[in-house]
């Protein structure tokens, strides 16, 4: 009788265990159903260019049944309310449950507010295209209203974090502003541009020179950043900073900080920090029978520090878990996992980057580091045969 194998989630990780596992295993061996909240498998690496209107949302959420056709897989669209690794029993938003043989959690993480009051009331977030077709939408209704009623508020656009996410999404926004702000006549030096950090500098996983490079085309453009400032209260469209500063902007979007996937650490999976632990082969070390993937786990390197939550980690993981499912469920030999990191790329609106590239991290800047950038993505969508979206 044919095992049922349950991947929750098909982001970077789940997608990969799904596509792999079909690679050593056929219908006949196990029966692969797919969960996840929308219909689309998103590049959450590129959702800054949607959120400045950059590109078309085709391009970075493609459909799962369309990567999934003849996989023999299938697909639930639904949201996971609970899942239990002691009954093996999942339920979901549509009412229905689900049992399994052999578990992956690719559940992603969730945006975390650190109980700064107001904070989730008050901003966006940009965790789905959804919110970043919201955000851009959002913007371009604002410098519309501006050209109307000259509310600075309206003309004010605050990026709270100045982690990866932060920093590429205020660079998009700076490239795509003056357009935007021509087509309804407004002065593009009237739009202020700001990005709040708490740390001491933005792009902390990145060294110092590049660092200093990202920040000074940045402001050449317009933004304008406010470093080692924690955000203390939201109140409206009333940001206030530690040292007294209130920013009153009607756009604030909060990407200043992850936390694990709260239905990890209440599923009786054992967890560090809300994130579930794996042993080397990335099986639960409560439940050998569950996998975990991407960022719902914590995997440390061999000098004890935690990876990375990127989407190249996780879709590693991914691709070693199809593997070891098939090694669990039919008595293989497990493999290790062994993270090959390519670097760390971060664009600066479409014409400039600054990057950290392979084992020895070389550092790059310019249009070397933005050609890098998207051959990063290219190759991303070449492995999961999605090369198709470039065409929009």
């Amino acid at each position: 009788m044919s095992k049922h194998i349950v991947i929750l989630g098909a982001g970077y990780g789940g997608l990969l265990a799904a596509l792999t596992v079909r690679k050593y295993m056929n219908k006949d061996q196990a029966r692969v159903t797919v969960v996840n909240q929308y219909p689309t498998h998103q590049i959450i690496t590129e959702l800054h260019r949607l959120a400045a209107g950059s590109i078309a949302e085709k391009a970075i959420a493609m459909p799962l049944e369309k990567l999934f056709k003849g996989k023999e897989v299938d697909l639930k669209i639904a949201t996971v309310n609970s899942f239990s690794v002691d009954s093996k029993e999942i339920k979901l938003s549509d009412g229905s449950s689900l049992s399994y043989d052999a578990l992956v959690v690719a559940l992603g993480s969730k945006t975390a507010y650190f109980g700064i009051p107001g904070l989730e009331q008050y901003s966006f977030v940009l965790k789905s295209a959804e919110d970043a077709l919201n955000i851009h939408k959002h913007i371009e209704d604002r410098i519309r209203e501006y050209s109307k009623t000259k509310n600075e508020a309206d003309a004010t656009i605050l990026i709270g974090g100045g982690g990866l996410t932060g920093v590429e999404l205020v660079g998009e926004i700076a490239d795509i502003m003056p357009g935007l702000a021509k087509k309804y006549g407004v002065n593009p030096a009237e739009v202020k541009l700001l990005l709040v950090e708490a740390g001491p500098k933005i792009l902390p996983v990145l060294p110092d020179p590049l660092i200093e490079r990202a920040q000074s085309s940045l402001e050449k453009r317009g933004v304008t950043f406010l470093t080692g400032l924690p955000v203390t209260n939201v109140e409206g469209n009333v940001v206030d900073l530690k040292d007294g500063q209130k920013i009153v902007t009607n756009t604030f979007v909060w990407t200043g900080g992850v936390q694990g996937n709260p239905l990890v650490g209440e599923s009786g999976l054992e967890v560090n920090r809300g994130r579930a632990t794996v042993n080397e082969f990335l099986q639960s070390t409560s439940h050998p029978d569950v996998f975990v993937a991407g960022d719902s786990a914590v995997v440390f390197d061999p000098s004890g520090r935690p990876q990375p939550p990127t989407a190249q980690i996780a879709w590693q993981m991914g691709e070693l878990i199809g593997y070891n499912l098939y090694a669990l469920l039919e008595n293989h030999a497990f493999e290790t996992f062994a993270p090959v990191n390519s670097g760390t790329l971060a664009s600066l609106g479409r014409k400039d980057a600054v990057a950290t590239i392979g084992e020895s991290n070389t550092a790059l800047k310019g249009l070397p580091a933005s050609l890098m950038k998207e051959a990063s993505n290219i190759r991303y969508l070449s492995h999961i045969k999605a090369l198709y979206t470039l065409a929009y």
